[in-house]
């Protein structure tokens, strides 16, 4: 599983959310929006959640 934090570009917002200074963090699993944070610890976090739920999904080996 890919799981990704990117911030989001200025021309991917609108002109108000760029004038007001607002920052976006997008988490991409699997190159498919997943989730949007304002804060990017939150991003982090959720990504960490996402691929702690993919670990315990996986076949185990004994």
């Amino acid at each position: 599983m890919t799981v990704k934090v990117t911030e989001r570009d200025d021309s991917h917002m609108s002109h108000e959310g760029v004038a007001a200074g607002v920052r976006i963090w997008d988490v991409h699993q699997q190159d498919m929006l997943v989730g949007m944070f304002h804060s990017e610890t939150d991003a982090h976090n959720y990504k960490a959640e996402l691929e702690k739920l993919e670990q315990n999904r996986a076949p185990r080996s004994s």
